[in-house]
């Protein structure tokens, strides 16, 4: 019967559970889904993660190379490109990924040069969806903190003899980490009932969409709503409050699964 009537009026299901305080998979309104987080899995790459959040899994893999910085920024490297790959999106997610990269400045493009004017690093940032069940902003971040907190940059000297770069792939260090930035992402039922971390039919059923990026100062670095309904103000800093709580939890566990990794090569 309760499967009936959920495919006849999914909208009117979801409000049966609402009205209680609780969502159909069991979690209260202000539950995210388990995270679970693995990094260097992919063994090509010079950095990956792989997260899940709930039954939403994303793969990140960042490579570097050497290049020449860009003429109208001699002192940096750069960003070569983000890409998510998702089947069926529904949202920008490459360009929102881009944005958190820049606006949180998780990485400054100056350390990225080697020597001003003659050699830099490029980063490539791609991701794939791997299962998707809503929330794949805030998987795709993690994904991304993950994988650059993960990746190694060999040893590069330059040769004063003939000018070339030479490459030690024995010996690496990690990239400079500046921020933590973490997403926290919310959907509105009805334009008042405030839920976090929804599933792929949430989405579907909900009347607004709000993504909040902070970092580890609680400095809000992004906020995306992709039109839909307003908000108010105090949903506003609702959201952001718990956002906040979400960025403290998720970079503790990076930095955990990070550190067991190091003790246990």
């Amino acid at each position: 019967m309760a499967a009936g009537f959920k495919i006849a009026e999914p909208l009117e299901y979801h409000r049966s559970f609402l009205k209680e305080n609780c969502r159909p998979d069991g979690r209260e309104l202000s539950e995210f889904r388990t995270t679970t987080l693995n990094i260097g899995s992919i063994s090509t790459a010079d950095g990956s993660a792989l997260v899940k959040v709930g039954n939403t899994t994303v793969m990140c893999g960042i490579k570097v190379e050497l290049t020449n910085p860009l003429v109208e920024a001699p002192g940096k490297g750069f960003i070569g490109f983000v890409r998510v790959h998702q089947e069926n999106r529904r949202r920008p997610a490459s360009q929102f990924i881009a944005d958190v990269i820049e606006s949180s400045e998780v990485i400054q493009t100056e350390d990225l040069c080697i020597e001003r004017g003659k050699l830099c690093w490029v980063l490539y940032c791609d991701m794939m969806c791997v299962d998707y069940d809503g929330n794949v902003l805030d998987a795709c971040i993690i994904a991304l903190l993950a994988a650059l907190k993960n990746t190694k940059l060999p040893e590069v000297t330059i040769n004063k003899d003939t000018g070339a770069p030479e490459v030690n792939l024995e010996k690496r260090k990690g990239l400079n980490i500046r921020k933590h930035p973490v997403g926290a992402s919310f959907c509105v039922f009805d334009d008042s009932i405030l839920i976090v971390d929804p599933t792929a039919e949430e989405e579907g059923l909900s009347t607004s969409h709000l993504t909040v990026v902070t970092d580890e100062k609680a400095r809000l670095c992004v906020v995306h709503k992709p039109g839909g309904t307003p908000l108010s103000a105090e949903k506003l800093q609702e959201c952001i409050g718990r956002a906040t709580a979400r960025q403290r939890e998720i970079q503790k566990l990076v930095d955990k699964v990070i550190h067991s990794v190091k003790t246990a090569q």
